[in-house]
C-alpha cells in the first residue's frame, strides 16, 4: 500500500459503475457528521444557558459515537452493512426526536446525558461501510489507494462545511433547527446508501472467513475486543488515538484564545482554517506518500503533526494563530488515508468494517480525552500551555507507535494471503460493475 495516487485515478475510483450510487448517498450522509453534534451542543447551551450541560451532553455523544462504531461495525461484518445501516438509521431518527423533546421540556441533565448517549450509538456508521466497500469494488493498486484518499479528503471537506452549516441554521428562529436538518439528511443518505446495489450485495463474512482469518492473525477477530485483538490493529488504533487526543486539546485551545482575545466568533473559524488546508495536502499527499513503508508512516506523520501543533502556542495575535492552523492542518488528511490504507493490511479477512469503527472508536475517545483535559488546563494555565500539551501527548503516542511499528510490517507479509480469501466480496463487486 505504498502506491501513489494521480488524479486519474481518483476519476476511475470515483466514477467505478458500483461505486458511484453508494459514493453520492455516503456523501449525503457523512456531511452532518460534524455538524449534528455542533448543533446539539449549540442547541443545548442557547436553551438551558449553560455551557457547563452543553459540553457534557456533546461528550456524552462521543462516548456513545464510540461505542456504536465497533458494534455496528462487528454487525455490519457478521451480516452485510444494509441491515444494520438500516436499522441505525430508524432508532437514530427515534432518538434524536426524542433529544429535541427532552431540550424543550427542560429535561434533568441526567436524562439529557443518556439520549445524547444513544444518539451517537445509534449514528449510522456509512463512514465505515464506505471504506470497506472499496476493497470490494477495486481490486490492489493506485485506484484504491485514491479512494481512501477521497474518503479522507471529503470528511476534510464536511468538517469545513459542516460547522459552518451549523452556524448558519443557529441564526433560524428556532435553535434546534441545525439537529433536526442535520439528522435528516444523514438519515436519508444512510438509508439511500444501504439500499444501493452494490450495498446489498455485500453479504458479510461467513464462518469460513472468520476462521481463516484467525488463522492467519492469531486473536483477530475473537473474542469480546473482536478485530482490536490483532496487533496491526492495535497500533494503528493507537496512532489514530494520538491524532484524536492533539485534535480535541485543540478544538477547546483556539477557541478559548479567540474568546480571551475578544472575538469568540472566530474560534469557529479558525477551526475550520485547517480544514482547508487538509484537503489540499491530501491530494498532493496521495500522489507522493511518504514514508513510503506504511509501518514508518504512521508514527512520522503522528511525529509531524505534534511538531507543527508547537507552532500554534507561538503566535500572540489571532492572525498568527491563523497561520499555524494552517499549516498544522496539512497533516490530517495524510494521517487519516494512512489509517485506511494500514487497516487493510493489518486487519483479518472479513473485518475491515468493525477494523475501521475501532479507528472511529479510538479518534473519538482520544478527542473526549483531549478536550477534557484541554479545559481544566485552558482555566488553569491558558491556551497556551493546553496547546503545548496537545504537542507532548502527540509526540509521546507517536513514540509509542515507532516502537509498536513491527506488528503493521508484519501483517505485509500475509496481506496477499487475506485480501485474496476476501477476493469473494470483491468478486461479487466486480459482476456487479460489469452488469452496470
Amino acid at each position: 500500500m505504498s502506491q501513489s495516487a494521480r488524479l486519474a485515478d481518483y476519476r476511475t475510483a470515483l466514477t467505478t459503475p458500483a461505486a458511484r450510487g453508494p459514493v453520492i448517498a455516503a456523501a449525503v450522509a457523512r456531511f452532518p457528521i460534524a455538524m449534528v453534534g455542533l448543533s446539539l451542543l449549540l442547541y443545548v447551551q442557547r436553551t438551558t444557558g449553560s455551557f457547563a450541560v452543553a459540553g457534557a451532553v456533546s461528550a456524552a455523544g462521543l462516548v456513545g459515537l464510540a461505542v456504536g462504531s465497533v458494534v455496528q461495525g462487528r454487525l455490519m461484518d457478521r451480516l452485510g452493512p444494509s441491515r444494520p445501516i438500516i436499522v441505525a438509521a430508524a432508532l437514530f431518527g427515534l432518538v434524536v426526536a426524542a433529544t429535541v423533546v427532552a431540550v424543550e421540556a427542560r429535561a434533568a441533565e441526567p436524562v439529557l446525558l443518556a439520549l445524547a448517549f444513544a444518539e451517537g450509538l445509534t449514528e449510522p456508521m456509512v463512514g465505515s461501510a464506505s471504506r470497506a466497500m472499496w476493497s470490494r469494488v477495486l481490486p490492489p493498486g493506485p485506484a484504491r489507494h485514491a479512494a481512501y484518499a477521497y474518503e479522507a479528503i471529503s470528511m476534510e471537506v464536511f468538517f469545513v462545511l459542516g460547522p459552518a452549516a451549523s452556524g448558519l441554521l443557529l441564526t433560524a428562529p428556532w435553535p434546534g433547527t441545525g439537529v433536526v436538518v442535520g439528522a435528516a439528511g444523514m438519515a436519508a443518505g444512510s438509508l439511500v446508501f444501504a439500499l444501493t446495489g452494490t450495498v446489498r450485495s455485500w453479504r458479510g463474512s461467513t464462518e469460513r472467513d472468520r476462521a481463516a482469518a484467525q488463522g492467519e492473525h492469531r486473536g483477530g477477530g475473537r473474542g469480546l475486543l473482536g478485530a482490536l485483538a490483532g496487533a496491526g490493529i492495535r497500533t494503528v488504533a493507537l496512532a489514530a488515538l494520538g491524532m484524536g487526543a492533539v485534535i480535541g486539546f485543540i478544538e477547546v485551545a483556539v477557541p478559548a484564545a479567540a474568546t480571551r482575545a475578544g472575538q469568540p466568533a472566530a474560534g469557529g473559524l479558525l477551526l475550520s482554517l485547517w480544514s482547508v488546508t487538509s484537503v489540499l495536502a491530501g491530494v498532493l499527499y496521495g500522489r507522493r506518500p511518504w514514508p513510503r513503508p506504511l509501518h514508518l508512516r504512521l508514527p512520522a506523520l503522528l511525529a509531524a503533526f505534534a511538531a507543527l501543533v508547537l507552532l500554534l502556542a507561538a503566535p500572540t495575535t489571532l492572525t498568527g494563530l491563523a497561520v499555524a492552523m494552517l499549516l498544522a492542518g496539512t497533516m490530517i488528511a495524510p494521517q487519516t488515508t494512512t489509517h485506511s490504507a494500514a487497516l487493510e493490511q493489518v486487519a483479518p479477512a472479513g473485518t475491515m468494517a468493525e477494523a475501521f469503527g475501532w479507528v472511529i472508536t479510538a479518534i473519538m475517545l482520544g478527542l473526549a480525552a483531549g478536550q477534557s483535559l484541554a479545559g481544566q488546563i485552558v482555566e488553569r494555565f491558558g491556551p497556551p500551555w493546553a496547546l503545548l500539551a496537545a504537542a507532548a501527548c502527540g509526540l509521546l503516542v507517536a513514540g509509542a507507535v515507532w516502537l509498536a511499528r513491527h506488528t503493521v510490517a508484519a501483517g505485509a507479509g500475509s496481506a496477499g494471503a487475506g485480501r485474496s480469501r476476501s477476493a469473494p466480496g470483491f468478486r461479487r463487486g466486480s459482476r456487479l460493475a460489469s452488469r452496470s
